[in-house]
């Protein structure tokens, strides 16, 4: 009995929210490698631009709530996503055609963009604490619960109780779906495939008669889609903060580097490697011990590596690992 309580604790506080989180930052780090394939530099605005499609989002959901529209058990959020979405994909392509454009145009150095792209971060970031201010705001309905602690614990009568979130269940399952459908698009569509070619060799894509400008607006609007569904998605299981996705920024760009920076399948790799990491060192492990060891060995501390606010330490100290001695990634994509 003991150990299926453990089994149900690690579940609970580990594999659970691990997974989610993971869902989440594979949705990001995925924007981050199609920019970084496609256009060829790191995009330091995107945790930003997740921010404002989140935020999007959000007013959009406000909106439909205060019709007396919702989704029943599901969240409105689900409702408001695809005027979020266009909303985003908007300012992406307004600001890649006020900003980007021209250093494309000039063919300048990628770190030039790179830092272009930063001070589109600063310039993002104050937008959306300008319009939907600087605290938390919680936008979640409907039901909260697909499964809930105390009716797992009377049906199973175990000491333990599972609880899982709607959220988290939508998050996963929204996830899959996103992969799926953009891997189809990759490899099964004409425009993927003139994205792909255009990735591998620019010039020669240019001569076979690829549209460039049509690429770059293509990868931009998939780009704002993962932005504001990650972005969404991260608010619905937590809260809506705009400086939490400034620094979310850090374990989406570790993930991304992890996996190998310009493929897809590396980003999905890296963003659970990171999540798992993160969830797993700054878990208090005492409960699950104790159901697992005997009693004489009952652990007196947390059995806590690092605390929860050093979570993005985790995604640093990884990072750091990965450039120092594979820079390529797990998937050899291209080296930083």
């Amino acid at each position: 009995m003991d150990f299926l309580n453990a089994i149900v604790a690690l579940l609970n506080f580990v594999v659970i929210p691990a997974t989610a989180y993971g869902a989440q930052l594979a949705l990001g780090a995925l924007g981050v490698t199609l920019i970084y394939g496609i256009l060829r530099f790191s995009n330091f605005a995107h945790g930003d631009t997740m921010a404002f499609g989140a935020m999007s989002t959000i007013l959009f959901t406000w909106l439909l709530q205060s019709w007396g529209v919702s989704f029943g058990p599901l969240p409105t959020a689900l409702l408001a996503l695809p005027f979020g979405i266009a909303a985003c994909a908007a300012l992406v392509l307004f600001t890649d055609w006020g900003v980007y454009k021209f250093y494309r145009e000039q063919r300048a150095k990628p770190v030039i963009l790179v830092i272009v792209s930063m001070g589109v971060m600063f310039m993002l970031n104050g937008l959306v604490r300008f319009i939907i201010g600087t605290d938390d705001q919680r936008f979640a309905d409907g039901e909260r619960f697909i499964i809930r602690a105390r009716d797992f614990k009377e049906m199973t009568g175990l000491r333990e109780g599972l609880a899982f979130k709607t959220t988290q269940g939508l998050t996963i399952v929204v996830a899959i779906l996103c992969v799926v459908a953009l891997f189809w698009f990759l490899n099964r569509t004409r425009t993927g495939k003139s994205m792909r070619a255009y990735s591998d060799n620019e010039d020669l894509a240019l001569l076979s008669g690829i549209n460039p400008e049509r690429v770059v607006m293509v990868t931009w609007i998939i780009v704002a889609a993962l932005a504001t569904i990650a972005g969404t998605l991260y608010g619905l299981d937590k809260s809506f903060k705009p400086f939490t996705y400034f620094q979310l920024l850090l374990p989406i760009f570790a993930a991304a580097i992890v996996g190998g920076l310009g493929s897809p399948l590396g980003a999905i790799a890296g963003a659970f490697i990171v999540a798992f990491s993160e969830v797993t060192i700054t878990y208090a492990w005492k409960k699950v011990a104790t159901y697992i060891l005997p009693d004489a060995l009952d652990p007196s501390g947390l059995l806590q590596l690092l605390g929860t606010e050093y979570k993005f330490a985790v995604s640093f100290v990884i990072l750091v690992i990965v450039l120092l001695f594979r820079p390529t990634g797990l998937f050899r994509g291209k080296s930083v």
